[in-house]
């Protein structure tokens, strides 16, 4: 566990008095500072406003969002929630706690695990007594399909969408989709995924008078009284202001995923470039709260995936596979390329910390289905296939040992890979890496075998790299989202939520919606806490 201020910032006394209160000239005051915009941003807004709390939201970003509003699904992971139940769910809260404890173990305190695993349902209640915001069951079975406990169906929910025709300036205002603003295409009209999620908590916020909310507002330190968190030092361009929180400041962020000074400090493998979190991700609030003392834990993690390499060089979170294998440098085959992509992910990194694997890797694919690559969700729309040829991402061969000498790797090895997969394809069974073996592997290939042989040329390779979903190490919290210092003691008046705290998963990623789920979940929990609720 990595306590304290970090390697790069001093923490002395002074530091932490150098914001008093009684040096401040105070441009407004609120119940509740909310920093950030993604689900927990929202979420905690949202709740500080319908518990009758004057509130001010700010975002760094010219979008509302964060990283949540790129969420293909935009889901939330919430055991025995209401919308499940509806849709026929039997599972129980222990048979939950059962699973999470068993995948998350002991890396994180027990009673932070308990308190996300059975706070999601009745945050779902208190969400769904609104008319804005509605939930529809999304089956995505739980990513380790064999351990105690595990739901094949899953356990979780996500928004439903919304028309936004009749609302451009909605439309407009919450980041995303991915294709806007990497590809430059049009807006749709209709908010779908974290999108929705988060267009839905805009306009239930609509109705309350005492929430205010900013964009291109970022913050810059926490103001501290007589050690208890009192407001905030933000900017808006070259205008700083203060702003005095009453009842608390809620740090719901993101992570650091964009700050490629801080990766390095803490170790975070991949780079900038390939995180799929928004380019306003740049750890300000995780350094506001440690310059006064904030605890840290979890900071060389990340929500991982494989990330299929685009023409404009960055290397972008893809899942739903349907076809291929990978491929190392030197030809072989080296994962469950079925498997969740965070699993995936730490398999490639933890190759590579041995050493025994370098990026990029290749994805080997047959021409059932033509050039582009079998994965049904690239998350970054692709563009033209002649882009990815002309850049050397997607190479096409008659045979594979012409492939293979086209990515660079031995043909004999290549050879010997493809046949070896074949044959298993050709029994059904996976003795190698277990492609098949759990339920998430086969939620993709429409009942068909997971283990698609590669034997229709010609023949081609994608180039893929690493990428995250945003760093998930954080300030240490207690059970209501607490910031906690060195000494393991709250500190008054700081809060902390989704990709800003550390993560209650701890090293793995139990399903589907977690990293959404938690921001949402904790954000609330802390306004209530300051509600006195």
């Amino acid at each position: 566990m990595r306590r304290g201020c970090g390697n790069s910032v001093t923490c002395s006394p002074e530091r932490n008095r150098r914001k008093a209160s009684s040096m401040v000239d105070w441009a407004e005051e609120c119940d509740v500072l909310v920093v950030g915009s993604g689900a927990g941003g929202c979420c905690g807004a949202y709740t500080a406003a319908r518990e009758g709390l004057s509130v001010v939201l700010v975002e760094a970003s010219e979008y509302f969002g964060g990283t949540t509003a790129y969420s293909g699904g935009g889901g939330v992971w919430f055991p025995t929630n209401a919308v499940l139940r509806r849709a026929g769910d039997d599972d129980t809260i222990d048979d939950a706690l059962t699973y999470y404890h068993a995948v998350v173990g002991d890396r994180t305190p027990r009673d932070l695990q308990d308190a996300y695993v059975r706070g999601g349902a009745p945050l779902i209640d208190y969400l769904e007594a609104d008319e804005d915001i509605e939930f529809t069951a999304y089956p995505w079975p739980d990513y380790f399909g064999k351990a105690p406990k595990a739901s094949a169906k899953g356990r979780h929910i996500a928004p439903t969408p919304r028309s936004v025709v009749d609302d451009p300036e909605l439309n407009e205002s919450v980041r995303g989709p991915l294709g806007r603003e990497r590809n430059g295409d049009p807006l749709p009209d209709k908010l779908i995924g974290g999108r929705a999620l988060i267009g839905r908590f805009l306009l239930a916020m609509r109705k309350y008078p005492n929430v205010q909310l900013r964009r291109n507002t970022a913050l810059e330190e926490l103001v501290v009284e007589d050690g208890a968190v009192v407001g905030a030092i933000v900017s808006h361009g070259d205008q700083r202001r203060a702003v005095r929180a009453r009842k608390g400041v809620v740090l719901a962020a993101g992570g650091f995923d964009h700050n490629d000074e801080m990766r390095a400090q803490y170790g975070v493998p991949g780079a900038a470039r390939d995180s799929m979190g928004p380019w306003s991700n740049l750890g300000k609030a995780h350094q506001a709260a440690i310059a006064i003392g904030a605890d840290v834990d979890l900071m060389s993690e990340a929500w991982w995936s494989p990330g299929l390499t685009h023409p404009d060089g960055r290397s972008a979170f893809a899942l739903c596979f349907t076809g291929g294998i990978f491929v190392d440098q030197d030809g072989n085959r080296f994962t469950n390329e079925y498997a969740p992509y965070d699993r995936l992910g730490r398999d490639i990194i933890a190759r590579m910390d041995k050493g025994e694997m370098t990026l990029p890797f290749w994805m080997i694919y047959d021409d059932r289905g033509g050039v582009v690559p079998p994965i049904a969700a690239t998350n970054v729309p692709l563009v033209e296939t002649e882009k990815y040829e002309a850049a050397g991402l997607w190479k096409t061969a008659d045979t594979l040992a012409e492939l293979a000498g086209q990515i660079g790797v031995p043909a004999e090895a290549l050879e010997a890979t493809v046949a070896r997969f074949n044959r298993l394809a050709a029994t059904g069974v996976d003795e190698d890496f277990g492609r098949g073996d759990e339920p998430y592997d086969v939620a993709f290939t429409g009942g068909g075998s997971a283990l698609v042989p590669i034997e229709k040329g010609p023949f081609h390779a994608a180039q893929f790299g690493i990428s995250d979903l945003g760093t998930k190490g954080g300030l240490r919290t207690d059970t209501v989202g607490r910031v906690l210092d060195g000494a393991g003691t709250p500190i008054a008046g700081l809060y902390a939520a989704g990709n800003t705290m550390a993560a209650p998963s701890g090293t793995v990623y139990p399903g589907g919606g977690n990293p959404i789920g938690t921001s949402a979940l904790f954000a609330h929990l802390a306004v209530r806490h300051m509600a006195g609720a």
